[in-house]
């Protein structure tokens, strides 16, 4: 399916949202990347509901890239619902954070995560480390039945 989604990326910050899009170009993984920019629409994206309702649930991206401190509903949220409903809690997800605190790394875990991601201070390695994500989740890892 062309138009299918690879990625969901959710982040508030569009700075944070740019350089994650250029650092999935760079290694030519960004073409089929669908960007929320909150937990609620994450939310509405992954469940065909709301302002995505004219999607099929059944189309899953490959894997979701997700910041924790969003508005309206926060990433260990999104996460939770994600991994209670059968259509969903196969999917992949790496949570992509400035956040280094203990609590959210534990919860994260508890919750399900595929994978925590303290995002880089330094450019560089940001973008290194966000070309390093998007080829493995879509290109190494092989997939159980979604």
């Amino acid at each position: 399916m062309p138009n299918q989604v690879e990625i969901l990326l959710c982040e508030d910050n569009p700075r944070d949202a740019e350089l994650t899009i250029r650092a999935l170009k760079k290694r030519n993984l960004s073409n089929n990347v669908q960007w929320v920019r909150d937990g609620e629409e994450a939310l509405e994206y992954l469940f065909a509901t709301g302002r995505y309702e004219q999607r099929s649930i059944k189309d899953k991206p490959k894997v979701v890239l997700l910041d924790l401190k969003m508005p309206k509903v926060d990433g260990l949220e999104v996460l939770k619902e994600i991994r209670t409903h059968p259509e969903t809690k196969k999917i992949p997800v790496v949570i992509l954070t400035s956040s280094k605190e203990e609590n959210d790394i534990v919860q994260s875990y508890e919750y399900g995560v595929n994978s925590y991601i303290v995002k880089p201070v330094n450019f560089e390695k940001f973008l290194d480390s966000i070309a390093d994500v998007g080829f493995y989740w879509l290109l190494l890892n092989q997939p159980g039945n979604r």
